[in-house]
């Protein structure tokens, strides 16, 4: 049935549906996991590390973690190319904000923006979705810290914890089933490396395999964004390693 109805974005099957869109989201189910944890002091943004290759040299930057602006950071799952697009364009529209009223703008209102330009391309002829989803991080002087996903289809929403990628309903899962109020940021950083080692393929959690990144004030009142040492990723998951163990044996007594 779909066949006849998935030439355009433009179409509704009658069922109303949008099959391109839907294609969209499917294609970033097979993309690495990406876990956002809120917690009061800040939020935690982790992500499954892909390598397709040995041979391929390393980046020296992240592929998963991007900083917006000075207040707000993103993970993203799906089409890397695509992700760039969109991360100029909001970049852009941060310092356009920036420069016209003098002061940050509003974690809500970047995200909006970006959304409005993913509908877009859902709605008008000649175009594709952006395959890709988002996870925003940030802090503004009306809500504090701040979690937000956002699909190819343009809708987004806030979030306590939420993932987005490869296995991410068993993500979501475990995220509704242990994310409590009352969390630290080490708790935060705790319940996103428990939750990767359930949606990643590899069974040896290692800091070679994670991206994680903080979103956090320091002592002087400033939003920083920075990304965990190899030294410290591997001191947090030694941490939590009794945690995933203890996991396993009741899953299979």
């Amino acid at each position: 049935m779909a066949r006849r109805y998935d030439q355009r974005t433009t179409i509704f099957s009658p069922e109303g549906r949008l099959y391109q869109v839907e294609y969209a989201m499917e294609a970033i189910s097979h993309a690495g996991s990406c876990i956002g944890v809120w917690s009061e002091q800040g939020i935690v943004l982790a992500a499954e590390k892909k390598t397709p290759s040995k041979l391929l040299e390393p980046s020296l930057s992240s592929e998963k973690m991007y900083q917006v602006d000075d207040h707000i950071a993103c993970a993203v799952a799906g089409i890397t190319a695509d992700a760039n697009i969109l991360i100029n364009n909001a970049r852009v529209t941060a310092q356009r904000y920036l420069y016209q009223y003098q002061e940050p703008q509003p974690v809500q209102q970047l995200v909006e923006s970006l959304c409005d330009l993913k509908q877009g391309y859902t709605q008008y002829g000649g175009l594709r979705p952006f395959g890709v989803s988002f996870l925003y991080a940030g802090w503004d002087k009306h809500y504090g810290f701040q979690l937000y996903k956002s699909d190819p289809s343009g809708n987004y929403g806030g979030w306590k914890a939420t993932a987005i990628g490869m296995n991410n309903q068993a993500a979501m899962s475990i995220l509704k089933q242990e994310w409590k109020p009352e969390f630290t940021l080490f708790d935060a950083e705790k319940l996103a490396a428990k939750t990767l080692s359930k949606t990643m393929d590899s069974t040896n959690l290692t800091a070679d395999k994670l991206d994680f990144a903080v979103l956090t004030k320091d002592s002087k009142g400033r939003v920083v964004f920075t990304d965990l040492p190899k030294a410290e990723l591997e001191s947090l998951l030694k941490a939590v390693q009794p945690e995933i163990v203890a996991a396993a044996a009741t899953e299979n007594p």
